[in-house]
C-alpha cells in the first residue's frame, strides 16, 4: 500500500489513539499536502523564524530556534527547502542529530494571520559549500553561516487559529504607525492650507 502524506503524522500508534479516544472517524479520510503550492511559499517567503524538530537515533528530541531576515527560509522547488544555519552557540545538537536520524519537523507561526503550519520531512546538513552558503546569504545581514540544511518536505498541513494569540513583529507596527503619522501629518498640512486660503480671502472680500 502505497504511503500517502497524512501517514507521515497518523502512524499506527495514532491512530490507535485516535479510535480510542473517538476522534478515528473525524480524520479517516483526512489529507495532507505534499507538494510546496504557490500560497505556502508565498507564506515561507515572509517568514522570520521557525523552530526545526529533530531527533537523536535513540529519539531524544530537540527543537532549535532558527531566524534571520524575511526570506532566509527557500523554497528549492515543491518538494525542497534550504536555509543557511547561521552561527550560534555551537553545541550542533541538530547537527549530530541529522548525522544518524534525518528524519526532522519544521513549525511555522504566523501570529499576525493566527495561522501555523507543520511540516514533516527529512533533513540534511551541507558543510563547506562556498558557493551555496554565498548564494543563500542575505543582504546585509551580519551573521556568520555555519553550513546550509536541506529540508525534503513529505508531508505538510495548516492548523485552524484556536489558542494562538495574535501579535505582530515591532518592526511592522513601528512601519504601519510611522505611515499614520506621516498621512496625518500630510492631512494637517492641508487643513492648515485650507484654513489660511479661507483666512486670505476673508481678508479680501469682507462681508
Amino acid at each position: 500500500m502505497q504511503k500517502r502524506p497524512v501517514d507521515a503524522a497518523f502512524t499506527p500508534s495514532v491512530k490507535a489513539a485516535q479510535a480510542r479516544k473517538g476522534s478515528r472517524g473525524m480524520y479517516e479520510g483526512m489529507s495532507m499536502g505534499k507538494h510546496v503550492d504557490d500560497h505556502l511559499a508565498r507564506l515561507i517567503g515572509t517568514v522570520r523564524s521557525f523552530y526545526l524538530a529533530t531527533a537523536s537515533a535513540g529519539g531524544q528530541p530537540y527543537i532549535q530556534h532558527r531566524g534571520g531576515p524575511p526570506g532566509f527560509l527557500h523554497v528549492v522547488n515543491q518538494t525542497r527547502l534550504i536555509f543557511a544555519d547561521f552561527k550560534g552557540n555551537r553545541q550542533f545538537i541538530t547537527t549530530g542529530n541529522l548525522a544518524e536520524n534525518p528524519l526532522s519537523f519544521i513549525f511555522l507561526m504566523d501570529y499576525a494571520h493566527r495561522l501555523r503550519i507543520k511540516i514533516w520531512g527529512a533533513a540534511q546538513v551541507i558543510e563547506g559549500n562556498a558557493e551555496l552558503e554565498a548564494s543563500l546569504k542575505p543582504a546585509n545581514y551580519r551573521a556568520a553561516i555555519e553550513q546550509v540544511i536541506a529540508f525534503d518536505v513529505e508531508a505538510w498541513d495548516a492548523n485552524c487559529p484556536q489558542h494562538i494569540p495574535q501579535m505582530f513583529f515591532a518592526e511592522d507596527v513601528e512601519t504601519a504607525i510611522a505611515a499614520r503619522d506621516d498621512k496625518i501629518a500630510k492631512l494637517e498640512a492641508e487643513l492648515a492650507a485650507l484654513r489660511s486660503a479661507a483666512a486670505s480671502e476673508a481678508v479680501s472680500h469682507p462681508s
